[in-house]
């Protein structure tokens, strides 16, 4: 008699996977604050509490966090884009760091912007406000920054089938 077994492997995303990723974007901006002096220790912390949540209940689209001048990102700015693995393994969780250091911030001011998933869209705008006054701050809308250079993806952080790519803005 012949036997047969197989293994199906199944990843819940939990608050510890978006806890993990938002990790690496807290310690992404820790060493940003170390180069430029911003953001704030505080800011810092809201920003992973807001990622860990928006990660968790599948609202995040992008997230980006950096200098502004005449309204168009400059180096150094970070965007994280949420995607699901499909297919990636835990060997695309990289090591945080490689934010450039020296670049010329003069006139410019510190800033985030944020994208929702389409998840997020498909709530009705009383479930969106809800969820929104659950978090540390209340974003409100804008319109998102041009950026004065080029997107360079170079680094991805993830955890159960879920992960944050990042791209740095860089200089032409």
């Amino acid at each position: 008699m012949a036997s047969s077994y197989a293994i199906t492997e199944s990843t819940a995303f939990t608050i510890t996977h978006a806890r993990h990723i938002a990790a690496k974007v807290a310690a992404d901006l820790k060493r940003m604050q170390r180069h430029y002096g911003k953001p704030s220790d505080s800011d810092i912390a809201d920003y992973e509490a807001e990622v860990v949540a928006l990660l968790k209940a599948g609202y995040l689209g992008t997230v980006s966090y950096g200098f502004r001048r005449n309204e168009n990102w400059i180096e150094p700015t970070l965007r994280y884009t949420a995607r699901d693995l499909a297919g990636g393994t835990a060997d695309d969780d990289d090591d945080p760091g490689k934010v450039r250091p020296w670049a010329d911030i003069s006139g410019a001011s510190f800033h985030s912007y944020l994208t929702y998933s389409a998840a997020w869209n498909r709530l009705d705008s009383a479930q969106r406000d809800a969820f929104k006054k659950t978090l540390p701050f209340y974003r409100s809308g804008g319109s998102e920054p041009g950026i004065t250079g080029y997107l360079e993806q170079d680094r991805t952080y993830s955890a159960g089938g879920q992960a944050l790519g990042r791209a740095s803005v860089r200089s032409y």
